[in-house]
């Protein structure tokens, strides 16, 4: 089964959320505000990605943090700042056992439903 992981309120997660629906794939949201985010995830995440790609930069949580931080940040001082601020992470993360991403793309879904195999993408 596909999780999607991100945060009601976001545009993005709504659109894919809709996306998903409408073609009927089965899916299940995880609201990383409501439900929680822990480093367990962050892990598994990115241990498929970079972590890199995991952070937000467009977000304003980033813009908050001071530029000695963001200049310095490292993967423990990002999950943790993630854990913390669930804001920071970019979203929605879609995983299931063939298929990770990060951030919503038509056409990565259109390619996957396609029955191409999607890891670290």
């Amino acid at each position: 089964m596909l999780t999607v992981y991100g945060i009601k309120s976001c545009d993005t997660c709504r659109k894919a959320l809709k996306y998903l629906t409408a073609r009927g794939i089965e899916h299940r949201f995880h609201d990383v505000r409501g439900d929680g985010l822990d480093i367990q995830m962050l892990e598994r995440w990115s241990d498929r990605i970079a972590w890199e790609k995991l952070v937000n930069r467009q977000s304003l949580t980033w813009r908050k943090i001071p530029d000695a931080d963001r200049n310095g940040m490292t993967r423990n001082k990002a999950f943790a700042t993630m854990i913390d601020q669930p804001t920071l992470m970019k979203r929605p993360v879609f995983e299931a056992e063939r298929f990770f991403a990060v951030g919503f793309s038509e056409q990565r879904f259109a390619d996957f439903l396609k029955g191409r195999q999607l890891v670290n993408y």
